[in-house]
C-alpha cells in the first residue's frame, strides 16, 4: 500500500533538502537532545519521531543530534570509508547521515535548524560506515566562531566519542565491533556529506 503523507507536512528525510549551500551549510532535523531520557529516532515510513528505546543508564548525548535530510549512507559512503581506513568489506549503515550540533541554546527534538559542519567522527559499527558529522548551529553565540574541528575543546570531542562507543552497552560491557578510527576536519566532512548526497540520489533514483 502506498502511504500518502499530508500535503502540509514535509517528510523530515525526503521532503526537505539538505540546503542550497550544502555541504558548507546544511539543514538538520533534530531527533534527540541532551535532556532526553528516551532515545528517539525518525520512523522512516511515516516521517514521525518514534521511541527507539529508553536510555537505561546515565549515558546521554552531549549535544543535539539528528540527521541531514536527503542524505543516505550507502555505497559511496562505504567506499570513502574504505579508502580512508583501508578496511575491507565496508557497507553504509543504510540511514541518513548523522550530525551532532554544538550550541549553547536549549532546543528540543522534532525541529529543523541550520548548521555549519566543522568536522566529524569516522565511526565503524560491525563493518558499517556510520559517520557522525560535527557542526555548529548557525549564528550560535558561544560556538558560532568555531570554523574547524581543531577549535573544539578536546574534552568535548572525548565526550562525543565516549557516548557513541558506549550508548548501547550495559555497565561493564565492551563492544569490540564499534570503533572510531578518525576525528576529521571540515574538508573531509564536506566529502562525507557529498558522498551521502550522492548515495541518496541513487537510493531514490
Amino acid at each position: 500500500m502506498k502511504i500518502q503523507y499530508p500535503s502540509h507536512i514535509a517528510h523530515p528525510w525526503h521532503g526537505i533538502s539538505a540546503g542550497k549551500n550544502a555541504p558548507k551549510q546544511v539543514s538538520v532535523y533534530i531527533e534527540i537532545v541532551p535532556s532526553d531520557t528516551v532515545k528517539y529516532e525518525l520512523d522512516k515510513e511515516s516521517g514521525l519521531l518514534k521511541v527507539d528505546r529508553p536510555q537505561k543508564f546515565s549515558n546521554v548525548c552531549p549535544t543535539p543530534y539528528g540527521f541531514i535530510p536527503q542524505t543516505f549512507c550507502g555505497s559511496n559512503i562505504a567506499a570513502f570509508c574504505k579508502q580512508q581506513t583501508n578496511y575491507a568489506d565496508m557497507v553504509g549503515d543504510g540511514d541518513p547521515l548523522d550530525i551532532c550540533i554544538l550550541t549553547e541554546k536549549l532546543v528540543h527534538g522534532n525541529i529543523l535548524m541550520q548548521a555549519i559542519p566543522i568536522g566529524g567522527l569516522r565511526m565503524i559499527d560491525n563493518n558499517e560506515a556510520d559517520d557522525k558529522i560535527i557542526a555548529v548551529m548557525k549564528d550560535d553565540i558561544t560556538y558560532g566562531g568555531y570554523t574547524d574541528i581543531t577549535d573544539v575543546p578536546a574534552r568535548l570531542i572525548d565526550r562525543l566519542k565516549h557516548y557513541f562507543l558506549t550508548y548501547k552497552l550495559k555497565p561493564g560491557e565492551v563492544n569490540n565491533q564499534v570503533e572510531i578510527t578518525h576525528v576529521y576536519n571540515k574538508e573531509e566532512a564536506y566529502k562525507v556529506i557529498e558522498a551521502s548526497l550522492l548515495d541518496y540520489k541513487i537510493l531514490v533514483g
